[in-house]
C-alpha cells in the first residue's frame, strides 16, 4: 500500500512540473497562448542574429553591454517606425538610449537581414 501511494505521489509531482516543460517562446494572444517560434520572422531574425556578432553585447533576457532584446522589444513594440528606427541602430550603431555604451555599427549587414533580426526582436515583447 505504500509503495502505491509513493508512486501516485511521485507521478503527481513529475506531472505536476510537466517533466521539465519546454523553453519555447510563448506569447499570450487574447486567451490563447501562440508558440512565436512557428513565426517565419522568429526563425529568419533568430538565424541572421546568430550568424552575427550580436549575443557578444546581447541576450534575450539579460542586460550584457547592451540591453536585453526583450527590453527592446518591450520599449519599441507597437511603434509604427520601430523596424525602421532599430535596423538603422543596427547598420550605423548609436547610443544614449539605453546609456553611454556605443553600439557599434554593423555596415556589413543588409537593410534586409537588419530588418529581419528587429522583426525577430519585436516578438519577445511580454
Amino acid at each position: 500500500m505504500k509503495r502505491i501511494l509513493i508512486s501516485v505521489v511521485v507521478l503527481s509531482v513529475l506531472v505536476a512540473c510537466n517533466g521539465g516543460g519546454s523553453k519555447e517562446e510563448k506569447k499570450e494572444t487574447g486567451t490563447e497562448v501562440a508558440d512565436i517560434t512557428t513565426n517565419p520572422d522568429y526563425k529568419k531574425g533568430l538565424d541572421i542574429l546568430a550568424k552575427n556578432d550580436c549575443l557578444t553585447c546581447h541576450k534575450v533576457d539579460e542586460m550584457l553591454t547592451g540591453p536585453s532584446y526583450r527590453d527592446v522589444a518591450n520599449k519599441y513594440a507597437g511603434a509604427d517606425t520601430a523596424v525602421a528606427y532599430l535596423s538603422g541602430k543596427i547598420i550605423n550603431g548609436g547610443s544614449g538610449v539605453w546609456g553611454t555604451v556605443m553600439m557599434t555599427p554593423h555596415t556589413g549587414i543588409s537593410q534586409t537581414d537588419a530588418e529581419a533580426m528587429v522583426k525577430y526582436i519585436l516578438l519577445l515583447k511580454k
